[in-house]
């Protein structure tokens, strides 16, 4: 990870968190669209198998982040980060339609982000 050493702290955080997301929301949701023919414990193992990846950069992540970040900050930025990562999830790669839902559920994130970040 040393190249994201030269960025703010926040940053190296926001970054490895959404990689992380990235391969928390396909560990979590693929097997629904991938795997719906298979036995559950397949479909669990091959998403134990890519939540280790999650994992290898998730901890960093949250590491690094604690060092400047309360641990409600860095839950909120995981929120963000989180619906970020799954909406195109959803719509791109699932099918999903577009939900004004989505859009709510966003603002009352910004909202939690308000209250956790402000001094």
């Amino acid at each position: 990870m040393s190249g994201l050493t030269g960025l703010p702290v926040l940053w190296q955080t926001a970054a490895l968190l959404a990689l992380s997301n990235i391969f928390m929301t396909f560990a979590w949701y693929a097997h629904l669209k991938n795997l719906s023919d298979r036995p559950w414990w397949i479909a669990a193992l091959i998403s134990w198998g890519i939540a280790l990846f999650e994992y290898l950069l998730q901890v960093p992540a949250n590491r690094i982040g604690h060092s400047e970040l309360s641990l409600g900050q860095l839950k909120i930025l995981q929120e963000i980060i989180t619906l970020t990562v799954f909406v195109p999830f959803a719509v791109f790669y699932m099918q999903q339609p577009l939900k004004l839902d989505y859009l709510w559920a966003a603002l009352c994130i910004l909202g939690a982000v308000y209250f956790v970040f402000r001094t």
